[in-house]
């Protein structure tokens, strides 16, 4: 297989994000004003970029933070295994104490590698990952697509860059992230390397 330059994004900034209100797969919520200005943000930084395609997860989010690039004739497609992990019963509501608790519980089970341990009754992290790596292998298997733009959210930006890694899934925090952050990966010979890591030199502007 030939090599690939692989540019993983979050989506930009939502009002749920803004609001702290917990936002996961079941919550399909749009970019806010700042959101998009981020994502016009990173399209003005990495337009010159040579993408042969564009994946984003089946979240309108992240669709939204790559829409320059569609607009400019770029091809897209949504893959849900891209999408964020879902926390369950959890979503949509405000990230008040109790739910903050319920959150670290979570962390705490899954980094002593209790990786069937589900936040809110919502995914595992091997559900997540299993599926991430069905979206993975068909972006893989793309022999003609040597520049990938792919568009996904926060912790499962945090997943998917760690088993990429090689690293077990209790070392995902380690690879944090914002909104509209950059991870470029160069991937040969069966291996992954970090090239960039939760960039946002591209968002200096906003500041």
């Amino acid at each position: 297989m030939k090599s690939k330059n692989i540019y993983i994004i979050r989506h930009g900034q939502t009002d749920f994000n803004k609001q702290k209100r917990v936002q996961g797969r079941g919550v399909d919520s749009d970019l806010n004003e700042l959101g998009r200005k981020q994502a016009e943000a990173f399209f003005e930084a990495y337009q010159d970029v040579p993408f042969d395609k564009v994946y984003t997860s089946s979240l309108k989010r992240t669709k939204q933070s790559v829409q320059g690039f569609i607009d400019a004739g770029l091809p897209y497609e949504s893959l849900s295994g891209f999408d964020e992990i879902s926390w369950g019963d959890h979503e949509g509501l405000p990230y008040d104490e109790k739910r903050h608790a319920l959150y670290l519980k979570g962390l705490e089970e899954w980094a002593k590698g209790n990786y069937d341990y589900a936040v809110g009754g919502g995914d595992t992290p091997l559900q997540l990952q299993a599926r991430q790596k069905e979206a993975m292998d068909y972006v893989l298997s793309k022999e003609n697509e040597e520049n990938v733009l792919i568009a996904t959210h926060g912790r499962a930006m945090r997943f998917m860059i760690c088993w990429l890694m090689g690293l077990p899934l209790n070392q995902s925090e380690q690879f944090e992230h914002e909104n509209l952050c950059l991870y470029q990966l160069k991937y040969e010979a069966d291996e992954f390397e970090i090239v960039k890591h939760a960039d946002t030199e591209h968002l200096m502007q906003l500041l």
